[in-house]
């Protein structure tokens, strides 16, 4: 399903661009990719330190929009946290007049510049922009937020990347239950509450297969986490959650490599060379054409940011590697990286969120990413006119 909110003017774009792309954007060059009047994708890098980045930068941005298919045209936008008046004029101006001139370059509409920076914004296409930049109230208070309900709007309680707040008694729960799957002398007993969701496919299923709300398990919680812990289960039901239940079958039959089926080569990441993990690793590097199904990927990262909430400090870096990589799947890379900063912030030297952080850090983005979407396929953008 798409969601569309149009956009007359550059304002009112300034004020959609938070809820394309499920964040705040600060101190970044975001580039909204188009397909007619149709937001197809959203890219976001951190602005560069010095002034001889900008070629590199813009050289990787335009480089990524070329291979999505059937974009046509593009709106940059740098966020600054410096001031119009301290600039003597549009923050980064350099930069942006750089993005629209190798953008046209390379044939795409330039819709719009633009750059909202600490203190105004303006367009730079807009000769008539005066040079302090407009109010940002024009943007705070634009009429199309309206449209979007609350729980869309980033900065809301719930925003993209964080966590719901925790029930103290479920979190207690949830805690004691852990304790009994830890115990081999209990865990039989413990796992017996669970029924057929003992299965790490069928809990998987149960959780994410259909768009339901039912009140927090701690049992069922609990065993995600004890789960989510150990990584042949904890990378077989991620890709469960993204691409069905045949796939986490197929994962899970596949023999315990007894490590990480990617690794770090130098400064790359690669699958190991065991065959047996093609499956896992080929999918976990987004080397495929495979898109993964976004209503359940969306649905595992909700169940995942509930079952964080409720766990102790010690065992939450499994889940929220698991929720990194799902964000990573849809194109929410700084969600990811959200993720990935709560994961090493506990265990700095976890090797799964520490894989992800330098794959994902690098700007590694899935071949799938660059597919057409099917008439079927759930996203979320707006349409533009006047722009």
């Amino acid at each position: 399903m798409t969601a569309i909110i149009r956009a007359t003017a550059a304002h009112d774009f300034l004020a959609l661009v938070p809820v394309l792309a499920g964040f705040v954007p600060e101190r970044s060059l975001v580039c909204v990719a188009f397909s007619g009047n149709r937001s197809v994708g959203v890219l976001r890098h951190d602005l560069p330190p010095e002034a001889t980045d900008h070629e590199r930068l813009v050289t990787a941005v335009i480089g990524t929009i070329c291979r999505i298919p059937d974009v046509d045209a593009v709106v940059p936008v740098v966020y600054s946290s410096e001031c119009y008046g301290e600039s003597g004029g549009m923050p980064h101006r350099d930069l942006l007049e750089l993005v629209v001139e190798r953008a046209g370059r390379a044939g795409f509409h330039v819709r719009d510049a633009l750059c909202q920076a600490a203190d105004a914004w303006s367009s730079l296409l807009d000769p008539e922009s005066p040079a302090t930049g407009h109010p940002l109230d024009l943007v705070a208070s634009s009429p199309v937020l309206l449209d979007v309900p609350e729980s869309d709007r980033p900065g809301s309680s719930q925003p993209r990347g964080g966590l719901p707040d925790a029930d103290p008694a479920i979190a207690l729960q949830v805690a004691g239950i852990l304790e009994e799957f830890a115990d081999l002398r209990r865990v039989e007993r413990a796992v017996a509450g669970l029924a057929r969701d003992a299965d790490p496919v069928e809990l998987v299923e149960t959780l994410v297969a259909r768009p339901r709300r039912r009140p927090l398990d701690a049992r069922r919680v609990a065993w995600l986490l004890h789960l989510a812990a150990r990584p042949p289960y904890r990378d077989a039901m991620m890709l469960q959650m993204a691409f069905g239940r045949t796939l986490g079958e197929i994962a899970l039959d596949l023999p315990d490599p007894g490590s990480e089926p990617i690794a770090l080569v130098g400064d790359r990441v690669e699958r190991r060379a065991d065959e047996r993990d093609d499956v896992l690793a080929n999918l976990m590097l987004g080397r495929s054409m495979l898109r993964p199904d976004s209503a359940r990927a969306e649905r595992g990262i909700e169940q995942l940011r509930r079952a964080v909430a409720h766990a102790p400090e010690d065992v939450r870096p499994g889940p929220l590697c698991m929720a990194a990589w799902l964000a990573w799947s849809l194109g929410r890379g700084s969600e990811a990286g959200g993720f990935l900063d709560a994961a090493l912030a506990i265990a700095p030297e976890h090797s799964m969120a520490g894989l992800l952080e330098g794959f994902i850090g690098a700007g590694a983005l899935p071949e799938w990413a660059f597919a057409r979407r099917a008439a079927a396929d759930e996203v979320h953008g707006f349409a533009v006119g006047g722009l």
